[in-house]
């Protein structure tokens, strides 16, 4: 039972290895759903050109088989639409709708199209609909739970098909086919339970069979879970199961056919199976691997694996197609289970449930992040001491494990946030994901995420009054924010941030708010306030005697000036950068220095000193064995020796910067040189503050 696959025009029994897909019944309901795509809209009868894609609507209770139906309608029309089909749940298995912005971003991805990290609602979809313009393809969005989450990710092009599945109707968009589903027909219903159980007990008894399907109404969810007992239970009769489910309608009021269904089938369950069951509704956004189930029951993951196995034999799972043992817990069944854990589990149990899922989490991104600190003997001896249950093969397997996992990982950073009870936990776990996400992925790929947990990490901060953690996390938004344009956001964050590094006495976040605030400005193109913000920056740097900052501010009050044409002051401030530098046998950044002090005397029209100074900048980038440096220098002073009238001096100084940049650039690719453009960013993408030592 573990390996079968049933589609049943509505549920879908998975195991933990899927067959082909085999669908049962709704001919009608496709015939319509397919007739409607070509029948004429409202702007065609009028004779204008349809502005928008189609919409098909698929309306249903949770466990009609809504989502089936539409997987198989877009099976069977996808060959029309070659750009491929898209995939969107708007709602979490709680209910909460998904907000815009994070469907839009997942389809983005879909589409291999990055969008700004932070980007807003309007400007995701605006772009989605930009990416689908020129396209033909289906988007199939599960679970609406409004008309405007539909409405927003609509297609500025009737060359696109959107199949929108919701429990009720679609008030406000315009020209949209709804498809009303009731229950199977009865001979697909009874298939369904003979696939399920096996045709004899189906064959022997058809009355009672048929008896089946009409107490469960007919509908795919409810007929699932019932074949799952069924086949688990080889000496029931089928005449058992329905007298059974009359009973339930006897003693409590007739309710739905899945809930007295699922009643019946939890009791039939060994008790600790049961209990994994209802805890499985902790599960973030509703994504279970053996992991999560070991972790909330207090299992092996041996033990998780197979107990996840005979659930989804019973219908309570859906295996995903996944390289790693996957399951999700169907949409239909999420509330059941949530009702039966409140009411059969103390509450104490299942937030102790709650908190071994997060510290298991916590774990994991740990081994995930230290088996790529190779060269790290304390990474090792740590990643060493873990159970092996925890360790990961290769750095391949862990990044494979958090990519696949990322959904589900985010959704617990977002769960644990909103719990309010496990702030530690919370704060460890978004620390661990934060880092693991760097250390595989690489600051720009995952910006958009990181954005999102550093956005989490703020609410925690505000809520716990953590002034340390706060400014961390505003200095990070920040640096996300300017990175993607949005100086004047960055701008307002650096000004809070400085105010919680203050409130907090923390030297680190008070002079790098300050800096960064200096920053903004210059890039706003007030070099004024620039200048005086990396001036307030230094003061603190030379007061805690912190030189390497301080040589390098110099650097940034010396650009300042020099943008704002204050030559005079722009040259004392490279001359006390390079001075610094020198002191602190700093070579690279004293070479460094000295080339743009060299820049901003030929700004000054200095021509000779200009001369001299590139040429002692060049002794030290040879010193420092910075090719690209030596290079740029000798192009310099090529330049300068023109305006000074001795161009064949230049042309030799030209033809020793083309000759080494083409060695440098042939040894880089012989050598497969790494891509980290922005060490100082990725760094900083990764301060989360926490009390916690092992973070």
């Amino acid at each position: 039972m573990a390996d079968q696959a049933v589609d049943a025009g509505g549920v879908e029994l998975t195991g933990h290895t899927p067959r082909e897909y085999d669908f049962l019944g709704r001919t009608r309901e496709l015939k319509e759903l397919r007739a409607d795509i070509e029948r004429a809209g409202l702007d065609t009868l009028a004779g204008r050109k349809a502005p928008r894609a189609r919409v098909l609507l698929i309306a249903g209770r949770p466990g009609s088989g809504r989502t089936a139906l539409a997987e198989e309608l877009v099976r069977q029309v996808a060959d029309r639409y070659p750009d491929g089909v898209l995939r969107a749940r708007l709602s979490e298995p709680d209910g909460t709708p998904v907000p815009t912005e994070r469907t839009a971003r997942d389809l983005l991805a879909d589409l291999e199209l990055s969008a700004p990290a932070g980007a807003d609602a309007d400007d995701l979809t605006a772009a989605l609909r930009t990416a689908l313009a020129d396209r033909r393809s289906v988007l199939l969005l599960d679970d609406a739970a409004d008309a405007e989450q539909v409405d927003a990710l609509l297609p500025d092009t009737p060359d696109c098909l959107v199949v929108a599945v919701s429990q009720g109707p679609l008030t406000g968009i315009a020209d949209v086919r709804p498809c009303t589903l009731g229950g199977l027909d009865t001979k697909s219903a009874v298939e369904l339970l003979s696939r399920l159980t096996g045709s004899v007990r189906i064959t022997v008894d058809p009355r009672a069979a048929e008896s089946l399907v009409e107490e469960c109404q007919a509908q795919p969810g409810a007929l699932v879970l019932a074949g799952g007992w069924l086949a688990a239970s080889p000496n029931a009769a089928v005449a058992d199961l329905g007298k059974q489910l009359r009973a339930e309608v006897a003693e409590d009021n007739a309710p739905s056919p899945l809930s007295r269904v699922f009643r019946l089938v939890h009791a039939a369950l060994p008790a600790p199976t049961a209990r994994i069951l209802r805890l499985l509704s902790l599960a973030p956004a509703g994504h279970v691997d053996p992991h999560t189930a070991s972790a909330l029951a207090g299992c092996s993951v041996s033990t998780a694996r197979g107990i996840l196995d005979d659930l989804a034999a019973f219908g309570l799972l859906r295996a995903v197609d996944s390289p790693l043992p996957q399951y999700e817990v169907p949409g239909s069944l999420h509330p059941l289970l949530r009702g039966a854990a409140e009411t059969e589990d103390r509450p104490a149990e299942l937030q102790l449930a709650r908190a071994r899922m997060l510290e298991r989490t916590v774990r994991l991104l740990q081994s995930c992040r230290a088996i790529t600190e190779t060269d790290s003997p304390q990474a090792r001896e740590k990643l060493l001491g873990m159970p092996r249950s925890l360790r990961f093969p290769s750095p391949r397997a862990a990044a494979d494990w958090l990519r696949i996992r990322r959904p589900a990982l985010l959704a617990a950073a977002r769960v644990a946030v909103a719990d309010g009870d496990l702030d530690t936990l919370a704060r460890r776990l978004m620390s661990q994901l934060v880092r693991a996400m760097v250390a595989h992925f690489g600051t720009q790929a995952a910006a958009p995420d990181l954005y999102v947990v550093h956005q989490l990490v703020l609410d925690v901060a505000e809520r716990r009054n953590l002034p340390r953690e706060k400014a961390a996390a505003l200095l990070n938004l920040a640096d996300l924010d300017a990175r993607t344009g949005r100086t004047a956001d960055a701008l307002v964050r650096y000004r809070a941030a400085l105010d919680a590094g203050r409130e907090a006495n923390d030297p680190y976040a008070t002079g790098r708010a300050m800096e960064s605030v200096g920053g903004a400005h210059e890039e706003l193109g007030d070099y004024d306030r620039a200048a005086d913000w990396y001036g307030r920056a230094l003061a603190q740097r030379l007061a805690r005697d912190e030189r390497a900052d301080a040589a390098r501010l110099y650097g940034r009050i010396a650009a300042a000036h020099t943008y704002a044409g204050r030559y005079g002051e722009a040259l004392r401030g490279w001359r006390a950068a390079a001075a610094g530098y020198r002191k602190l046998g700093d070579v690279a950044a004293q070479a460094r220095a000295l080339s743009e002090l060299a820049r901003v005397q030929e700004y000054a029209g200095r021509p000779e000193e200009s001369l001299r100074t590139c040429q002692g900048a060049v002794e030290w980038a040879r010193r420092a064995e910075d090719v690209r440096l030596q290079a740029a220098l000798y192009l310099r002073l090529a330049d300068t020796l023109d305006h000074l009238g001795d161009p064949t001096a230049a042309g030799l100084h030209r033809s020793a910067a083309e000759r080494m940049l083409g060695d440098e650039l042939r040894e880089s690719e012989q050598e497969g040189d790494p891509e980290d453009p922005q060490p100082e960013q990725r760094a900083n993408a990764c301060e989360i503050r926490s009390t916690s030592a092992e973070d």
